[in-house]
């Protein structure tokens, strides 16, 4: 597929768009290990980046959409009025790289204030779910003509691996959108960044989206909404074990629960088993037994103040060159920099 290094007004969608898959065998057989190590440990545990295949990134996104869901929608107020300036915080002819771009429908604001600002744009999301990354790519090469996208369907240190492999001149602008920083410990995220930060040089910036400390009630209204979306995303983890894995979870007998712990100040989500019962894993060839009451933990979202922040960008090397947050303080984006002393 030809690849154009800047759009021409007349290239086509096709022409403008490439789209890899980064597969590994051990990506394969990651969801069964996964499953087989967390069901072994006490407490039972499911790492949250299997939540998203491809009914999980669907339900994901009518989570955005919720009313209780504050995030999505106060992220977008806040790019929406700073997305030109971001714009000019970054060199000319761009890349735009995106951590877990998923539909996009944020970056958007920051494609078109980048387009705007510099005339063309070459755009990198990098996402695990392939037609995710297909279906965005294409409404976005359909509203953009100055825009090429070079999509990445990988988990996030295999696309930057690949895309720290194909460096050209340009400055590039890492988004890592959604507060997606809070799945990871506070000790997790500057490791992360850290290592983010090593591939960058001295025009480059990490955009992040950080969801601020907060009450209890607004929070877990966020994770335990009363349509049930949030549950159905939860429950799609054992749902997806049936599927892939050929186990018998009867997803009536769990049920969803998010609670906000503030002495460590993250949200944790579980799955609790309604009754004593036993699933059976045909892939594992071993079943799993499970007492009334007992969870499976599945999801942490750590919250952050300001300080926090201002911190974990110390830990991790980066400057926190600007930040916006919305009028009530409920989530804030940090423009961060290069390593001190050049980068």
């Amino acid at each position: 597929m030809k690849i154009l290094d800047r759009p021409e007004a007349t290239a086509s969608v096709s022409d403008r768009l490439s789209l890899e898959k980064i597969s590994r065998v051990r990506a394969g057989a990651g969801f069964a290990s996964a499953v087989d190590s967390g069901l072994r440990a006490k407490p039972k545990t499911l790492p949250c980046r299997f939540f998203y295949d491809e009914r999980g990134s669907l339900l994901f996104e009518q989570i955005t959409q919720l009313d209780e869901y504050y995030p999505t929608r106060v992220e977008r107020e806040i790019l929406e009025r700073n997305a030109s300036q971001i714009a000019q915080a970054v060199g000319p002819e761009p890349e735009l790289i995106e951590l877990g771009s998923g539909s996009a429908d944020k970056t958007r604001l920051l494609i078109r204030a980048l387009i705007a600002e510099h005339g063309s744009l070459c755009f990198r999301p990098i996402d695990i779910s392939h037609s995710m990354l297909e279906a965005s790519s294409r409404a976005l090469l359909a509203d953009h003509p100055e825009l090429v996208v070079r999509a990445l369907a990988a988990e996030y240190d295999d696309g930057l691996r690949a895309i720290a492999r194909t460096r050209g001149p340009a400055p590039r602008l890492i988004a890592w959108l959604g507060s997606s920083i809070g799945n990871l410990t506070r000790e997790d995220a500057a490791d992360f960044l850290g290592r983010v930060r090593a591939m960058l040089r001295e025009h480059d910036r990490i955009l992040v989206g950080f969801d601020r400390r907060k009450d209890v009630q607004t929070l877990e209204r966020a994770y335990d909404d009363a349509q049930g979306i949030t549950a159905a995303f939860n429950l799609n983890l054992l749902e997806r074990a049936n599927r892939e894995l050929h186990a018998d979870f009867d997803l009536a007998q769990f049920e969803h629960r998010a609670h906000w712990r503030p002495e460590i100040g993250r949200i944790e989500m579980h799955l609790i088993s309604r009754c004593d019962q036993r699933v059976w894993i045909a892939e594992l060839g071993t079943g799993f037994a499970f007492e009334r009451g007992e969870t499976i933990h599945t999801e942490n979202s750590y919250k952050y103040s300001p300080e926090e922040i201002a911190a974990l960008a110390d830990q991790a090397g980066l400057q926190l060159e600007d930040r916006w947050a919305d009028p009530a303080g409920q989530f804030e984006v940090a423009l961060l920099g290069g390593a001190r002393g050049g980068g």
